[in-house]
């Protein structure tokens, strides 16, 4: 017995150098990558006293940054308003600007609280996030620069410019069959081959368009509206997160009750909520 204990001594400064090596490995994988995880349900964001929130910051009118440099629209307003109301301060919010690809992860690893950053509520894409009730109503919608063009049925047999592999094409061919499409990869080649004539009309997001018109006013949007996309805020599943959704959808749902999203909607110039 006194062998087997004094072998455990000898054993035991071995045993501890590789629980620190452990440790320092468990660790370096949780904050190695310099990004430190800040989601917390309700109660730790109460007491550290802010949200932390993923925007955009070059979506006129959703999330932009104006000539100051201020982080201003439709979004930005809303995630001050939550802040306020959760809060009870419009400006205690972290926010954190994300690139397209990253809106659904950076609240899948726990990088931020919430994500307000133009992000369609989906059916796959819930089984990953949970989705706030809608706070506005995005689209595909056709803009030009045509002034012959007032309606969608002046576009029968004329070209449309379309982001490749976007919602938006399928939507176009089912409004207007007999239009040519013409595939591009992003909105400035649109604007390129749309201001050269090359194109008659250009469909997209209305939320995206409605920027568009804004920064180039010889532009106008169509009123027809080709889809309807709910737009959510994008919060964390799990049960620790039930007060946090639970409160973000009493505040939207109140905000549209009262008037107060339909008048910022107008504000930023996207036109009434559907």
């Amino acid at each position: 017995m006194n062998n087997r204990c004094n072998r455990w001594r000898m054993m035991n400064p071995l045993h501890l150098v590789l629980s620190a090596i452990i440790f320092c490995i468990f660790w370096w994988t949780i904050w190695g990558t310099g990004s430190i995880a800040s989601a917390a349900p309700m109660p730790e964001i109460q007491r550290r006293g802010y949200l932390t929130i993923a925007v955009k910051d070059n979506l006129r009118p959703l999330g932009f940054r104006d000539d100051s440099g201020n982080l201003q629209g439709l979004e930005i307003d809303l995630a001050k308003r939550l802040a306020l109301d959760l809060l009870g301060k419009a400006d205690a919010i972290k926010f954190q600007q994300v690139a397209n690809r990253d809106r659904l992860s950076v609240v899948l690893n726990n990088q931020v609280d919430l994500a307000i950053a133009r992000v369609t509520a989906t059916e796959s894409r819930a089984r990953l996030v949970s989705f706030s009730v809608p706070y506005y109503y995005d689209g595909a919608v056709i803009v030009t620069k045509d002034t012959a063009v007032r309606r969608i049925s002046d576009l029968t047999n004329r070209k449309i410019a379309v982001i490749n592999n976007s919602s938006t094409v399928a939507q176009v061919r089912y409004y207007m069959p007999e239009a040519e499409l013409v595939g591009v990869k992003s909105y400035q080649e649109a604007r390129s081959l749309t201001e050269n004539n090359t194109v008659d009309a250009f469909a997209a997001d209305a939320s995206v368009l409605s920027g568009w018109v804004q920064q180039y006013p010889q532009y106008r949007i169509l009123p027809t509206k080709l889809s309807t996309e709910p737009l959510s805020v994008v919060m964390p599943k799990g049960l620790q997160y039930d007060q946090l959704r639970r409160q973000v959808n009493e505040a939207i749902a109140r905000y549209t009750a009262e008037g107060w999203l339909k008048e910022r909607v107008q504000h930023w110039g996207l036109g009434t909520r559907m």
